[in-house]
């Protein structure tokens, strides 16, 4: 499929769904439905079958290893043209690894991250040598009379000169896109060293493109004699041992600026000022260091894959025994919903790279997909209850429906833009595939389960419907046992506090205090104090060793100080050969990246509960805002410090839990508080504890059921998704809970205490929620 027709698709689209907004119920609204439905199925389908960009699978799923290089400053600061410059000098050297489709982008203003897939980690070491050593540029002259030498040593009627040897030296040939190889005898030893090099750009000039550079005092002085010495000699530009170019010397050069002509591209042209300027002259330092076996990956992705099938398998058997015909609904738009998501990866610019948070984010999206539904048939079951006609109730229900699904999906949503702007590497992944799967769940539930829905109901072929009721209505009084729950909570709170202030460091995981993690495999059960005992021999024997088991492999993690995994590794391998360790993977993160990693961590919460009091202030009133702060706080101090109380460290993966339930704390206080505004705004008699204690009681079995529904596919993860993915899904089960709890028993006891501290009534609170709804400005009094 063409761009161009894929443009003109998506802009049709867009055309259609604005109409089918701006349509009243009816036929023609229905039928636009149904187009909407079938082009964007269809526009999905044909665009991942084949695909039109190849979904790239991250290191932590295909294997391989990835640095964060640093350009170290010195007297000069390093601007983008220099990190340009170094990148490229980079490539060359990774290009020796033969890696395919290596990625190698600057980050930041002085870093560089080199991922190089399917590289074994016999080679690791290596690979961090190559990347970290300075570059070495030099100036070498060829010999004289270069071809007629060569063919005299090829026909061995002479010999290589001792002070020169045979290098190759691939360049374009005039009229010849392809390469082609030149055999050059060069000098061994330098004549000028690149260090003498100041600056060096490319131009376009009378002769083509050119390359002009510049010498410091002392290296002009040296080029000067050589130019005259050796005028119509070659001399060869060596960078790392390969030669970048050979131009011939045609003038005596003094003065220290030089001139390189010859048959460049522009491409070549500023390729070799690149190489000239030559800023990994300056030490370079790798921050950071993760690596991944391919068959690490390969096991990890299988156990999630086959938990996200089972997950997604369970809930659809629920949904549709739980709700019947209207369940098999559910499961259709989800379905639907799916196949949408996979679409989507399609459209994005630069394709997606796909992680093992990035699965785990398509399957937490299983189970917020299905709350939209949830919360339409509860509300379908209670305008049935009121006697109406299915047709009528079908219509009140998806109408009632809609601002509860708008706000709370729109209050996930800012979690999951603000993560995808502030994090960095596989949390990023996982913030796209949240942030596509909300926006898909909301045109599957709102405009492809509704129009399914009413196709069936308006053309007779459905007359009545039934449903499980397991939760019937309640009259429990919530906000009367307010004060106990948030004294339990805070008890909660005080104990997971200590526990980290206690832990101190050993909260937090390699990726945030910095260190070495590695990661061995054996075949046979591990003796966790064999190990710690061979530790000892290099004074290691404090070192934080976790255990567990995929497949039919054992896996420990060595957690150390920095530059001590290469120590790690060999003892452990030497000291206990008949385990038959295999290295499996290792991150390696310097203080400062760990430094950052918290502090941009901090502040994506800070921004998201930022947004978030913003929105909900606008949408309901200050009171429910601060509620909805407390109550997300409460779940991230809460799920925190049961980490803390567990021996779970912290980690990069962690803080996309940690924003993740945030989002669904709030997902889910929104859809009470929008019962609780409906009760206020419909007149409603009582104080406002019977209001919202009345609303509460109404959106108990949503809530109850919302959150079993998620959890299935979270603990199909946590059970069966390998053990690179349980702390994060056991971060989720756990805020899950914990959210479902605070948004009953803390965020609305906090808006009942907030009116009466601030001596508001039912009257002026209903007041406020009405101007809300209708736009106007509350009265003030003269």
């Amino acid at each position: 499929m063409t761009p161009a027709l894929m443009f003109f698709i998506e802009l049709s689209w867009l055309a259609l769904l604005g109409w089918y907004f701006a349509t009243d119920y009816g036929l023609r609204k229905r039928l636009l439905a149904t187009v909407l439905m079938v082009i964007a199925v269809a526009f999905s389908v044909a665009i991942t079958y084949p695909p039109q960009k190849k979904i790239s699978l991250g290191l932590d799923i295909k294997g391989g290893t990835s640095f964060l290089i640093r350009l170290q400053r010195t007297d000069k600061p390093i601007t983008n043209v220099m990190l340009d410059q170094a990148v490229e000098v980079i490539r060359k050297r990774v290009d020796y690894f033969g890696a395919g489709e290596p990625i190698i982008s600057p980050v930041g203003q002085d870093r560089i991250l080199v991922q190089i897939p399917g590289l074994d980690t016999a080679k690791i070491q290596e690979a961090r040598e190559q990347l970290s050593r300075v570059a070495k540029l030099e100036f070498r002259l060829v010999y004289p009379d270069n071809g007629e030498r060569l063919q005299a040593i090829d026909k061995a009627t002479d010999v290589i000169p001792p002070e020169y040897r045979i290098e190759t030296y691939k360049h374009a040939a005039e009229g010849n896109e392809k390469a082609v190889e030149e055999r050059l005898l060069v000098k061994k030893k330098a004549d000028l060293g690149g260090d003498r090099v100041t600056e060096s750009h490319a131009y376009y000039g009378n002769e083509g493109w050119a390359v002009q550079l510049k010498f410091d005092g002392e290296g002009a002085k040296t080029f000067g004699h050589i130019t005259e010495q050796y005028k119509g000699h070659r001399f060869a530009i060596v960078l790392d041992g390969v030669i970048q170019s050979a131009p011939v010397i045609r003038d005596a050069i003094y003065g220290g600026d030089a001139v390189i002509t010859g048959r460049f591209t522009e491409q070549e042209a500023r390729g070799l000022a690149s190489v000239l300027e030559n800023p990994l002259q300056t030490p370079v330092s790798i921050e950071e260091e993760r690596s991944v076996s391919p068959t690490l990956g390969a096991d990890s992705i299988r156990s999630s894959v086959m938990a996200g099938l089972m997950g997604l398998a369970i809930t659809l058997v629920c949904v549709a025994i739980y709700y019947r015909f209207a369940g098999l609904i559910a499961c259709v738009a989800l379905l639907v919903n799916i196949v949408l998501l996979l679409g989507a990866f399609q459209l994005i610019p630069g394709g997606v790279t796909l992680t093992l948070p990035g699965i785990a984010g398509i399957i937490l999206t299983i189970g917020l997909a299905v709350d939209a539904s949830v919360l339409v048939y509860e509300r379908l079951r209670e305008e049935l209850a009121l006697g109406k006609s299915l047709k009528v109730a079908v219509r009140a229900g998806y109408e009632k429906a809609f601002s509860s699904i708008f706000d709370a999906n729109v209050t996930t949503l800012i979690t999951a833009v603000i993560l995808f702007w502030k994090a960095s590497g596989p949390v990023k992944g996982f913030a796209i595939a949240l942030t596509l799967g909300i926006l898909a769940s909301l045109f599957t539930a709102l405009i492809v389960g509704r129009n399914a829905f009413e196709w069936f109901v308006d053309t007779g072929r459905i007359k009545r419907i039934s449903m499980l009721h397991l939760i019937s209505s309640k009259n429990i009084n919530f906000l009367g046992k307010g004060f106990i729950a948030c004294m339990c909570s805070l008890a909660l709170i005080i104990a997971g506090a200590t526990s980290f202030y206690l832990r101190g460091e050993k909260n937090f995981g390699v990726d945030f205090r910095g260190g070495d993690l590695i990661t061995l495999s054996s075949p046979k059960p591990i003796d966790v104090g064999q190990v710690r005992d061979a530790l000892k021999r290099i004074d290691l024997a404090d070192a934080a060793i976790q255990e567990s088991k995929q497949g039919e492999k054992y896996y420990i993690t060595v957690r150390t100080p920095l530059h001590t995994s290469d120590a790690v590794e060999k003892q452990i391998m030497t000291a206990m050969p008949n385990a038959q360790f295999k290295v499996e993977g290792s991150d390696r993160v310097g203080a400062l990246v760990g430094g950052e990693l918290a502090r941009s961590s901090l502040i994506a919460l800070g921004l998201g509960i930022f947004g978030i009091l913003i929105f909900v202030t606008f949408r309901f009133e200050l009171s429910f805002a601060v509620g909805a702060i407390v109550a997300l706080l409460h779940d991230v101090l809460i799920t925190v410090g049961m980490f803390s109380l567990l021996h779970r460290e912290l980690t990069l993966t962690m803080v996309g839990a940690v924003l993740t339930i945030a989002g669904y704390s709030i997902n889910d206080t929104i859809v009470v508080y929008d019962r609780i505004r409906e009760g206020l705004a419909s007149g409603r008699k009582g104080s406002i504890e019977q209001i919202m204690n009345e609303s509460i009681n109404q959106t108990l079995s949503r809530t109850i059921l919302t959150s079993t529904v998620t959890l299935i596919p979270i603990l199909c993860l946590f059970l069966f998704g390998g053990a690179v993915l349980r702390d994060f899904s056991l971060a989720i089960i756990i805020g899950v809970v914990v959210g479902t709890y605070s948004s009953i028993f803390i965020a609305s006891p906090i808006v009942l205490w907030w009116t009466r501290a601030r001596g508001g009534s039912t009257t002026s609170l209903r007041r406020e929620i009405i101007d809300k709804q209708t736009g106007t400005k509350p009265a003030t009094a003269a």
